[in-house]
C-alpha cells in the first residue's frame, strides 16, 4: 500500500476548508462531522471539483487506521457471548435475506431505479445496509458515559462482529490468491512478545502514536507484499496487541488521526457522482428501514435473555446505517458489481439515518420510561447473569462511581458508617477489582430507571453520592432519581463552577468542586504539618 505524501496544493486547502466548515455545522446540529464531510464532497462535485492524489491517499490511510483500531478493541470475551456473536450473525442474515429479497422483487416488477438489478446486486446492497455505525454508536455512548455499561458493551460487540464481516468481504474482494510467501505471515506470532515489549517502553506521548502508525502501516505493507489485502494486515496487528494494558490508551490516541484521515474517504464518496432527484428519493425511501433493523435487534436481544431496558438501549444505539456499509458499496462499485449511483444513495441514507438516530438517542430514557410496561412484557423471565435484578442490600449510603474519588469517599465513610455504605459502578472490571480488595461494590447502571425503582423498593437509601467523571451521566442519574421519587439527599462532584450550577438546578442537594476543594485541602494539610 503506497502512502507516499505529496505537497499540498491550493485546491487541497480549499477542500479542507469546505470540509471543516460543513463538519463544524454538522457537529452544531448534533450529528457526527462525517455527515458534513459527505456534504462537502457533494458540494465540491456540484462545482466540478475533482479529488486529487492526496485525497485518495487520505482515504486509504483512514480505512487502514480504522481497521487497526477495530483490532485494538477486539475483546474475545465480549465476542464470545451468544448475545453478541449470535445476535450479530442472525441479524445480518435476516436483514440481508429480507432486504435483498425485497429489492430483487422490486427489480423484477420493473420499479424505477432498481429495475435491472440482479440477485447478486440486490443482496450486496442489502449486505451494505445491514451494518450499523461504529462512529455514531461510540459518539453517543461516550457522550452519555455509557461505554462500559452492559448495553454499551453489547452494542460495541455487535459492531465489532459486523466490522469483522466487512473485513472478510474486503479480504476476498480482490479475487486473487495470496502469494506462496503468505505463509510467512505466521512469523508474526512469535514476534508478538517483542511488539508488546516495545509498547511498554514507548511511554504515553508522541512515540506511542508513532508506534501505532508503524504497526498499522507496517502490517498493511507486510500483507500487501504477500498478495493479501493490506487492510487485513492492519486488523491482525491490532488484534495481536489488543489484550495489552496500553491497547485502550493507544486506541484513544489513534482515534483522532483515524477520524482525520477518514475525511478523505467521505469526501471521495461525495465526489464519486452527482446528486440527483432519483438518488435522494431512493435514500429517503430506504432510511426508515433502520427502524425495522432496530426492531429485529430488540427481538433478538430479548430472545437471548437480555432485560428489556438493555435490549432497548442497545437497539437504539444500532439504529443507523454505517460507514462500513459505504466501504462495502465502494468495493462493489470499484469491481463493477454496482453502479456508482448506489454509493450515493447509501451515503445519503447513512446521513439521514444519523439524523434519525440522534433524535431517538436524545430521548432514549423518555421513550423507555413512557412504555416501560410494554417493553418489559417482551422480555424473558430468565436473564443472563450480569443482567439480573439489582440488590442494594439495605445500605443507607450509595456511592456511584468507584474510581479514585469514589474509592477514597467509600473508604472514609466506611470507617464511620460501616456496612451502611455500598459502592456501585457500571464497569464489571472495576467492580471485580474493588471486591478483590474487600470493598462492598456492586455492578449497576445508575442511569437505569429500573435500577432506581428496585433501590427505592427497599426504602433504605438516604444519601446518594455521585463520583462520576461525566456531567451528562450525573444529569441522567438525577433525572432518574427525580422520576423514581427519591426523597433523600444527593451529592455530586464537578470540575468546573458552571457544572455545579447546572447540577444544582437539576436537583443535586450539594456539589463538591474537586479542584477548588483539593487546593484548600492541600493547603490545610501543609499547615497542619
Amino acid at each position: 500500500m503506497d502512502f507516499e505524501w505529496i505537497a499540498i496544493a491550493l485546491g487541497d486547502v480549499v477542500w479542507i476548508a469546505v470540509a471543516f466548515v460543513l463538519g463544524l455545522l454538522s457537529r452544531a446540529a448534533g450529528l457526527p462531522p462525517l455527515v458534513g464531510f459527505l456534504a462537502a464532497g457533494f458540494l465540491m462535485n456540484a462545482q466540478g471539483i475533482e479529488g486529487g492524489e492526496m485525497l485518495e491517499k487520505l482515504s486509504d490511510l483512514g480505512i487502514t487506521l480504522l481497521l487497526f483500531i477495530v483490532g485494538l478493541k477486539l475483546n474475545l470475551g465480549t465476542l464470545g457471548r451468544p448475545q453478541v456473536w449470535g445476535v450479530a450473525s442472525l441479524h445480518m442474515c435476516i436483514v440481508v435475506a429480507l432486504f435483498g429479497s425485497a429489492i430483487f422483487g422490486l427489480a423484477l416488477l420493473g420499479i424505477p431505479f432498481v429495475a435491472g438489478l440482479g440477485l447478486e446486486q440486490s443482496f450486496l446492497i442489502a449486505f451494505a445496509m445491514s451494518f450499523s455505525s461504529t462512529v455514531f454508536a461510540v459518539k453517543v455512548l461516550e457522550e452519555r458515559g455509557e461505554m462500559v455499561s452492559l448495553h454499551g458493551r453489547i452494542a460495541i460487540g455487535i459492531l465489532i462482529v459486523q466490522d469483522l464481516a466487512a473485513v472478510i468481504f474486503l479480504a476476498i474482494s480482490t479475487g486473487k490468491l495470496p502469494s506462496p510467501w503468505a505463509v510467512s505471515i505466521l512469523l508474526l506470532i512469535p514476534l508478538r512478545p517483542v511488539l508488546l515489549k516495545i509498547l511498554e517502553r514507548v511511554g504515553h506521548g508522541e512515540l506511542l502514536v508513532l508506534y501505532g502508525f508503524l504497526l498499522a502501516l507496517g502490517g498493511a505493507e507486510a500483507f500487501e507484499l504477500v498478495g493479501m489485502k493490506g487492510d487485513l494486515g492492519a486488523l491482525i496487528l491490532g488484534i495481536m496487541i489488543a489484550n495489552h494494558a496500553k491497547a485502550d490508551e493507544l486506541s484513544k490516541n489513534m482515534l483522532g488521526f483515524k477520524d482525520l484521515f477518514l475525511l478523505g474517504f467521505f469526501l471521495s464518496i461525495g465526489l464519486s457522482g452527482p446528486l440527483s432527484t432519483a438518488t435522494v428519493v431512493a435514500a429517503v425511501i430506504i432510511t426508515p428501514l433502520i427502524l425495522l433493523k432496530s426492531a429485529f435487534f430488540f427481538a433478538l436481544f430479548a430472545a437471548f435473555k437480555l432485560r428489556a431496558r438493555t435490549s432497548f438501549f442497545a437497539s437504539l444505539n444500532l439504529t443507523n446505517f454505517s460507514e462500513f456499509g459505504l466501504i462495502v458499496a465502494a468495493i462493489g462499485v470499484a469491481n463493477g458489481w454496482l453502479g456508482s449511483e448506489w454509493l450515493i444513495v447509501l451515503a445519503i441514507a447513512m446521513s439521514l439515518s444519523f439524523a434519525v438516530g440522534a433524535a431517538l438517542n436524545a430521548v432514549t430514557n423518555w421513550l423507555y420510561t413512557q412504555r416501560r410496561g410494554v417493553w418489559s412484557r417482551l422480555q424473558r423471565a430468565e436473564r443472563m447473569p450480569d443482567d439480573q435484578p439489582f440488590d442494594i442490600q439495605g445500605a443507607k449510603i450509595a456511592i456511584i462511581g468507584m474510581g479514585g474519588i469514589g474509592t477514597g469517599t467509600y473508604d472514609r465513610l466506611r470507617e464511620i458508617h460501616g456496612d451502611a455504605v455500598v459502592g456501585v459502578d457500571i464497569d464489571p472490571r472495576t467492580v471485580r477489582n474493588q471486591r478483590a480488595t474487600g470493598r462492598d461494590v456492586l455492578v449497576g447502571d445508575p442511569s437505569d430507571a429500573d435500577f432506581w425503582d428496585r433501590v427505592q423498593a427497599t426504602h433504605s437509601i438516604e444519601l446518594v453520592m455521585l463520583a462520576l467523571p461525566n456531567m451528562n451521566t450525573d444529569l441522567a442519574v438525577l433525572a432518574q432519581l427525580k422520576s423514581a421519587g427519591f426523597s433523600g439527599k444527593v451529592a455530586a462532584t464537578v470540575k468546573f463552577q458552571d457544572e455545579a450550577e447546572v447540577l444544582m438546578a437539576a436537583g443535586a442537594t450539594t456539589v463538591f468542586n474537586i479542584y477548588t476543594e483539593a487546593g484548600a485541602g492541600f493547603a490545610d494539610h501543609i499547615l497542619e504539618r
